[in-house]
C-alpha cells in the first residue's frame, strides 16, 4: 500500500504512556476531525498541487503541507539512510487511521521496529496486534465524526485532551459501558494554562488516572 506522509523525522516521545521514548515519527497527511486546537493544520487537506518526491519530506517541518508517496519498503530504506537510531515508530496525522495500516505496521515489526498509532478514534483502526495504540478522542469537533465503539475497544491508552470541566464529562459520557480492563487513561491538558494543568492534575488524582503533559512544548523541541 501506498501512505500520504507528510514528514519524518526522529525526536523523543512528548506524550502519553511512551513518553521519553526515543521515536520515527510518521506523519501522514489528511484529516477530516477539524480539532480547533491542531498545531498541525498543514496535514488536513492532500492537495495534489503539494505533491512532492519522496525525499523532499524528509526531515523537514511539513508545515507548507507538503506530502509524497510511501511504501513501507520505501519507508525502511528512508529511516536506513537517515541512520535513525529510535527502534519505536509512531504514526500520527493529521489522522493516521483514513488508511489501512495493518501491512505498514506488520513490516515495520518485522524489521524489529514497536510501533505506536495516535488516532482521534473517529475511524476504524487497522493495524497490527503488536501496535500501541493511542485513542485520542475527539468529541463534537467541528467535522462532525464521531468516537467508533472499535477504536475504543482496540485502544491501549485514551489520551484525552482537557481544557475545562465539560471535556471531563464528555469523557465520562464517552467511556460509559466500555471495558478499560487493561487500559491506561491519560488526561492531557490542552494549553500549557495553570488551570487546564491543575485541572488534568486533579481529576487523576480523584480516578487513579495518569497525567500527560505535552512535554516536547516545554523542552521546546518537535
Amino acid at each position: 500500500m501506498l501512505y500520504p506522509v507528510n514528514e519524518v523525522f526522529e525526536t523523543i516521545q512528548g506524550e502519553g504512556v511512551n513518553t521519553g521514548l526515543p521515536s520515527i515519527f510518521v506523519r501522514l497527511q489528511g484529516c477530516p476531525v477539524g480539532c480547533p486546537w491542531c498545531d498541525t493544520r498543514q496535514t488536513w487537506e492532500q492537495f495534489p498541487e503539494n505533491e512532492v518526491t519522496p525525499e523532499q519530506v524528509l526531515q523537514t517541518d511539513g508545515s507548507v503541507g507538503r506530502w509524497a508517496w510511501y511504501n513501507s519498503a520505501a519507508l525502511l530504506a528512508a529511516f536506513t539512510a537517515q541512520a535513525f537510531s529510535a527502534k519505536h515508530v509512531v504514526l500520527t496525522g493529521g489522522e493516521p487511521c483514513l488508511f489501512d495500516l495493518t501491512e505498514l505496521t506488520q513490516a515495520l515489526n518485522r524489521a524489529g521496529y514497536s510501533t505506536q498509532l495516535e488516532t482521534s478514534g473517529t475511524f476504524e483502526v487497522k493495524c497490527s496486534e503488536a501496535t500501541w495504540v493511542t485513542v485520542s478522542p475527539k468529541i463534537a469537533m467541528k467535522g462532525g465524526l464521531t468516537v467508533k465503539p472499535q477504536a475504543l475497544k482496540r485502544a491501549n491508552e485514551i489520551k484525552h485532551p482537557v481544557a475545562t470541566s465539560t471535556h471531563i464529562e464528555q469523557l465520562d459520557a464517552l467511556l460509559e459501558g466500555v471495558d478499560l480492563t487493561g487500559k491506561v487513561v491519560c488526561l492531557q491538558p490542552i494549553s500549557q494554562k495553570p488551570h487546564a494543568t491543575a485541572l488534568a492534575i486533579n481529576t487523576c488524582i480523584a480516578r487513579n488516572w495518569r497525567l500527560s503533559v505535552q512535554t516536547h512544548k516545554y523542552l521546546q523541541i518537535d
